[in-house]
């Protein structure tokens, strides 16, 4: 079992443009800041950065809002545009109501504004999930991989809201080189009774406690989360989507 987790964020790594190599750029700024990867450490990096470096971005001034879009903007006080994304990116319209509008996108997560975001994007422009986040992360562990020759997990992770709770936090939205879920069942607790539903969002709670460190406006959109080595292996983010025919509340 593991021990205590360090987390250190890279500092240093450059405004995100399409085409960026992420591992690559996540491995040299570790680099410049004296900061080395190990083997079994997991680097934690946020969606808009990954997304930013793959074009997953969309301007605003190229979108061309349907009567929905308008109807909606106008009701909330909206950008059109930004609403129009929205629905084209939702593959299932969970909940419109007093303005928000929460969505199930095509990769199967459900979150605010189907993953479209304006904040730290620029003017005239909003983020978008990337196509792929596992493959995402997939491809940022093997430039890092090339760049240190270290095993290495990563996680692309999102904030996202939580049902019944205030306050956001980050998840793993990708994941690569990492098991996700740490299945308790059949286990026996300290009273010797076997646990029947216990399975532990692993990939999650390292990318919440990565976020502590990143935060939002600090421009660290990466970390390394050193001592959870027991859990590198193969996985995937998608482990983590709750099939529909197991959610009680569709």
């Amino acid at each position: 079992m593991p021990g205590d987790l360090r987390i250190f964020a890279i500092p240093g790594l450059p405004e995100a443009t399409a085409g960026l190599d992420v591992g690559a750029a996540i491995a040299a700024a570790a680099v410049r800041a004296a900061l080395a990867i190990e083997d079994g450490d997991v680097v934690v990096v946020a969606q808009k950065f990954v997304s930013k470096a793959e074009g997953a971005v969309a301007a605003l001034a190229e979108v061309e809002p349907s009567a929905l879009a308008r109807a909606w903007a106008g009701r909330f006080g909206k950008d059109a545009a930004v609403v129009e994304i929205v629905l084209r990116q939702a593959a299932r319209l969970v909940r419109m109501d007093r303005g928000v509008i929460i969505a199930e996108t095509r990769h199967g997560l459900i979150c605010a504004n189907a993953g479209v975001d304006t904040s730290n994007a620029p003017a005239g422009f909003v983020t978008l999930l990337p196509d792929d986040p596992d493959r995402s992360a997939e491809r940022a562990r093997q430039a890092m991989r090339a760049a240190v020759g270290r095993e290495v997990a990563v996680i692309v992770s999102d904030t996202f809201g939580r049902p019944w709770r205030e306050g956001a936090i980050n998840v793993a939205i990708g994941v690569a080189g990492l098991r996700p879920l740490l299945d308790y069942r059949g286990d026996a607790d300290q009273f010797g009774r076997r646990l029947q539903t216990t399975v532990i969002a692993i990939a999650d709670e390292i990318a919440s406690a990565a976020e502590l460190v990143m935060g939002k406006a600090r421009r660290t959109p990466a970390a390394i989360v050193r001592g959870a080595g027991a859990w590198i292996g193969e996985g995937a983010a998608s482990a983590l989507i709750r099939p529909a025919a197991s959610d009680l509340f569709r």
